[in-house]
């Protein structure tokens, strides 16, 4: 290739190569946003609970339009990260009362503009980079008792943020759709066998003609720590017995595309989310109320389906 050639095909692959970055500059390398609050590394939308849903374009009560912002699943108290680099301004008000919650910042830079509402910030000016502490997540509970506690985030051109909420690659424990180990002491989530009172695996016959068993008997020691199958929304609390005796208690959980009642356990909490593996509770006595039986947390999907896959873990796992 002659010499003036070469010279000509290096220059066009310079210029188109500046180009592109030029479009894709390198803080645009990142197609999502970073995880927004510790604790819910997949950026976890709200789902919906008395006050309403999380959604982008979810309906708001009393004909107040639609949301034009998404609700990202976070702790009160909890440590808020920068989605991405920019620069900060604020301070925001989204209530305009002085609530506990009235408080937040907008960041724009990166390509982006964004506002995080209930949250308070370190700051309200300067630079910020992606995945740089922002500040923490405000005491939503005190105004809004039994709301899912979120950070609203919203786009300052109120288009949907969603899809940059989605993170890049999912964390190990999202890519196993199996649950985590329920009860501290069985880590294979062994189901209870037979015994005077009955079986526990889905479909046993129940006595004195009282149908088939919609559920599965996870095998657990009374007191014992019961931890959450997977990550959600908790909600209750599920009395099963509708008697008050000592193992009438337990909780419903909703998210990571699942619903199931954990029963006859006492959950640290009522309302708010929870996490796969983090501790939900503890195992009530239940050889208070039946004396020799097998005990066991009753684990009963929402729509009566059977759970039993899911509790499945394998050996060594």
């Amino acid at each position: 290739m002659p010499a003036l050639s070469l010279v000509a095909l290096v220059s066009l692959v310079s210029t188109v190569f500046s180009r592109q970055l030029d479009a894709h500059p390198p803080q645009q390398q990142h197609r999502h946003w970073a995880p927004i609050c510790s604790g819910n590394p997949t950026n976890q939308i709200r789902g919906c609970d008395r006050y309403g849903c999380g959604a982008f374009g979810a309906d708001r009560h009393s004909g107040k339009g639609k949301h034009v912002g998404v609700d990202v699943i976070c702790r009160d108290g909890a440590t808020v990260y920068a989605p991405f680099s920019g620069q900060l301004s604020g301070p925001i008000r989204f209530f305009h009362n002085g609530n506990a919650i009235d408080d937040g910042v907008q960041i724009r830079g990166s390509g982006y503009c964004v506002k995080l509402v209930c949250i308070h910030p370190i700051r309200y000016h300067g630079q910020i980079r992606r995945g740089q502490r922002l500040g923490r997540m405000l005491p939503m509970q005190k105004v809004f008792p039994g709301i899912i506690s979120h950070i609203h985030v919203e786009n300052c051109d109120h288009s949907d943020p969603t899809p940059l909420l989605t993170p890049d690659v999912p964390p190990l424990p999202q890519q196993d759709r199996r649950w985590a180990t329920v009860c501290a002491g069985n880590p294979t989530n062994e189901i209870r066998g037979c015994d005077k009172y009955g079986c526990g695996y889905y479909g046993a016959p129940r006595p004195n003609g009282k149908g088939k068993h919609r559920a599965v008997d996870v095998i657990c020691a009374d007191g014992a720590t019961v931890y959450a199958p997977f990550s959600g929304q908790l909600s209750g609390p599920i009395k099963f017995f509708h008697n008050g005796n000592a193992i009438d208690d337990g909780v419903q959980i909703s998210g990571s595309g699942f619903c199931v009642k954990l029963l006859c356990i006492h959950p640290i909490r009522y309302s708010g989310a929870i996490f796969k593996g983090q501790v939900l509770g503890k195992m009530l006595p239940m050889q208070r109320v039946f004396p020799g039986i097998t005990s066991h947390i009753h684990i009963e999907n929402c729509d009566h389906s059977d759970p039993t896959s899911n509790l499945e873990r394998g050996k060594g796992q």
